[in-house]
């Protein structure tokens, strides 16, 4: 088999490099600092779009092929590793959504459980939130995982599987030969061959890419989020209103996020962001108000376009993938994108039409990144 490097420690990448072991694959996976301590770490694992029905079919496509690969990953990384990355199917409770009607027909194509409910039934489900008027939505099915578990997790069945892990190693560039990969050279002067490489090293990517001769600007798009200590089981349910949310776990913590900032590759929390945050959790949630804040963080999303990532072959360099610019949804389309990308590899039948993923998709070109 061709020894694959994947560049990128987080979700994307090394659930990638998972998939292609399982094909029989070596495979080296390098990354610039800590293995899951950037973007993956950083965000809520909500194993849904935060408004599923404004994004498009090949973003809904690829998310619901992921969904139904969780639960499986999780039991079988929880069996190998002893690490419970914590699946736990809390529903999303969305609130003040003026678009119902396009959220039923989305629900309705999909077949998905969604439940049109005004503030009454929200509180009803929700015991723990503030009265609050206007229409919103239930979706039952949304399941949440605990992101930073979750790597640790796919990080020790890594080893186990005999994957060649390779923290602080940052990739400078890649080295073709007659438009073919054959190696890339780290920031520590060394040069490790490889037939296959995959650029998946989220807001980090559009550099090689740009090296690979790919217009595709992946930016860092900055989100911070606070940790709450409550009480457990204050809040059950998954709340989301304008594009921020409280993400219950199972020990009382919770999850309250997110901003999202283009100040490039600056991950330094601000008071501002604080106190946004803190105010939003509160005015849900005023019990809220006594619950101590254990943390506040930044991380740097990849964000791009229309948010569809993009998955498959350089159109030019034989050996070269890309699986990057997840933007918000990399947890949630991760287990999806990484069995797309190694079927690629492997010249399988892809469990989603590729082309939308493509470098030259049209529904990609049509917005500037």
């Amino acid at each position: 088999m061709k020894h694959c490097i994947v560049i990128g420690g987080g979700v994307i990448g090394m659930l990638t490099a998972r998939a292609l072991i399982k094909r029989g694959y070596p495979v080296s996976v390098l990354e610039k600092g800590p293995f899951g301590r950037e973007a993956s770490w950083a965000g809520g694992g909500i194993l849904s779009p935060l408004y599923p029905w404004r994004y498009s079919d090949a973003v809904n496509r690829l998310v619901m092929a992921s969904q139904a690969l969780y639960p499986e990953l999780v039991r079988t990384l929880k069996s190998t590793t002893g690490i419970d990355p914590e699946r736990i199917q809390s529903g999303m409770i969305v609130l003040d959504v003026v678009d119902r009607q396009v959220a039923r027909q989305w629900a309705d194509w999909k077949s998905v459980a969604l439940q049109q409910i005004d503030g009454t039934e929200a509180k009803e489900l929700e015991p723990s939130l503030l009265a609050h008027p206007g229409h919103a939505v239930f979706l039952s099915g949304v399941a949440q995982v605990r992101n930073p578990r979750l790597l640790k997790a796919v990080q020790a069945d890594l080893y186990a599987s005999g994957a060649q892990l390779h923290p602080a190693t940052e990739v400078t560039g890649i080295e073709t030969s007659a438009s073919r990969v054959v190696a890339v050279h780290t920031a520590d002067g060394r040069r490790l061959e490889a037939e296959t490489i995959v650029i998946a090293n989220g807001a980090w990517s559009g550099r090689l890419l740009r090296q690979a001769g790919v217009n595709l600007e992946i930016h860092p798009v900055r989100g911070q989020m606070l940790l709450l200590q409550a009480k457990p089981g204050l809040v059950r349910k998954i709340i989301l209103r304008r594009d921020h949310y409280l993400i219950p776990r199972s020990d009382g913590q919770i999850v309250v996020g997110s901003t999202v900032e283009n100040v490039g590759f600056d991950k330094n929390t601000t008071d501002q962001a604080y106190d946004e945050l803190r105010r939003f959790a509160i005015e849900l949630v005023p019990e809220l108000r006594h619950a101590p804040v254990v943390r506040h963080w930044a991380g740097l999303r990849p964000g791009c376009g229309n948010g569809i990532p993009c998955i498959g072959p350089h159109p030019e360099i034989r050996g070269l993938y890309i699986n990057a610019g997840h933007f918000r949804n990399g947890i949630v389309m991760a287990p999806g994108s990484a069995e797309l990308l190694a079927a690629l590899i492997n010249g399988e039948e892809t469990p989603v039409d590729a082309r939308a993923y493509s470098i030259v998709s049209a529904e990609r070109l049509a917005v500037e990144c």
